[in-house]
């Protein structure tokens, strides 16, 4: 029997997914999972996901919130799975954020009793869509604006045919020079005014994007966040005081932070958080981290908030490359079968984590090799002089970018865990990308 995973609905193995071993096709995946294969038998390119790294990764998280004293609505735009996101929901997220009003559609039709698209609704055909969805479910949806001319687009269309629960609206503050969002405080609160005058919809909280304005976790990095997360705090701190905030609204929600710097965000608005309602209207503050449940071996990994304080536990990356030496065209380089087409590099150049002998099934120490330039379908391989590596051994890598990652791949392999010497196969987790 296989994990909680997805192996169960990839039906019949038919050599259309890369990675599986050429035998396995014609089988059940699910009962060739549930054989425990070895690692080593499956073909390259290759990328996995390592099911213990995840587990662990996924309580981190848990046991991080609750010390902070925020809660999470982690972004599904990585993963793309279901499983993955029950996972997290599991372990008490508030609901799975998405990017896009396709992403809302697909966590509508798997029943994600919670859903916020951090982005603006727009297209009609959307709208409509949701505007059935909140006439006829109980799901909970939750959308940003940025404009009035958003807010007009969205009240005009839901009055075609008003759905019995107004559509959750959340004032997105940006800053200058940074993505979406608005720039000041005053066009701000008069989006707020323009979503309070449509009876479709309902004034719910604000939000905002940190990440879009620094790239590192150098001081000045962080105060940079910092100003504008207290800018955030200003605004939500503005609508409560002057009333605006919508009475059907049970809980407002005042959110931030995608995993580079929720650290700076629990400091400056989990003050904001008042489930209870105590000191007036219930308020939650949501972090939308989303990267956390794989980790990486790149940018995450080194911007990550928990690299900057000591206790709070570690992420793990669950996520590897692997991939076969299939020339050794000059001394001090190898070319593998593995690039742009199934490896990020968005965030960085895969790393050289170690090789797997031809024939063997352990990985060994692979000091000095780096890779350097990505093809395709080819990831160049710089080897320190004098090395022994050949046509036919395995490189492992370490990837950079789980979210350009995932979409790379239909199914990606679950192993047991990557530090064994010998993984096995447990089950697989498949990707809805469109």
């Amino acid at each position: 029997m296989t994990d909680d995973f997805d192996a169960g609905a990839l039906g019949v193995l038919d050599g259309s997914l890369k990675g599986f071993p050429p035998a396995s096709v014609g089988t059940d995946a699910a009962t060739f999972l549930a054989g425990r294969p070895a690692l080593a038998d499956f073909t390259t390119p290759l990328v996995t996901l390592d099911r213990s790294a995840v587990t662990d990764n996924v309580e981190t998280m848990r046991q991080w919130c609750d010390r902070a004293g925020v809660g999470l609505a982690p972004h599904g735009k990585t993963t793309m799975n279901r499983a993955l996101w029950q996972r997290q929901l599991d372990a008490g997220a508030w609901g799975i954020t998405v990017a896009t009003p396709w992403q809302l559609s697909v966590a509508l039709d798997w029943s994600i009793p919670r859903v916020m698209l951090a982005n603006a609704l727009v297209q009609p055909e959307h709208l409509r869509a949701v505007g059935r969805a909140l006439d006829s479910g109980d799901a909970e949806i939750v959308v940003w604006a940025d404009s009035v001319r958003a807010v007009q687009i969205m009240s005009r269309v839901l009055a075609e045919q008003p759905p019995r629960r107004p559509l959750h609206v959340l004032v997105e503050l940006g800053a200058p020079g940074g993505r979406t969002g608005a720039r000041d405080q005053a066009t701000a609160l008069e989006i707020a005014e323009a979503v309070v005058a449509s009876p479709e919809l309902a004034l719910a909280g604000v939000s905002g994007y940190e990440g879009a304005l620094a790239h590192h976790g150098d001081d000045g990095s962080l105060q940079i966040v910092r100003d504008y997360l207290e800018s955030l705090a200003a605004l939500h701190g503005a609508l409560l005081a002057g009333g605006r905030y919508d009475e059907r609204v049970r809980t407002l929600i005042v959110t931030a932070g995608g995993s580079a710097y929720f650290d700076v965000v629990a400091e400056v608005l989990a003050g904001l958080r008042d489930l209870d309602g105590a000191h007036g209207r219930a308020v939650d503050v949501l972090l939308r981290s989303g990267a956390y449940v794989t980790h990486d071996d790149g940018f995450y990994r080194g911007i990550t908030p928990l690299g900057r304080h000591e206790g709070t536990g570690d992420f793990r990356s669950a996520i590897h490359g692997w991939a076969t030496i299939v020339s050794r065209p000059e001394p001090g380089l190898a070319l593998v079968d593995g690039g742009k087409r199934d490896f990020p590099f968005d965030e960085g150049l895969p790393e050289v984590q170690g090789v797997r002998r031809a024939g063997s099934a352990i990985v060994e120490a692979l000091p000095g090799a780096t890779t350097t330039a990505m093809n395709d379908q080819h990831t160049f391989v710089s080897l320190p002089p004098g090395s022994d590596v050949e046509v036919g051994d395995v490189i492992r890598l370490g990837l950079s970018h789980p979210c350009t990652t995932f979409d790379k791949w239909r199914a990606l392999v679950v192993i047991d865990d990557v530090r064994l010497a010998e993984p096995s196969a447990v089950d697989a987790v498949t990707t809805t990308f469109g």
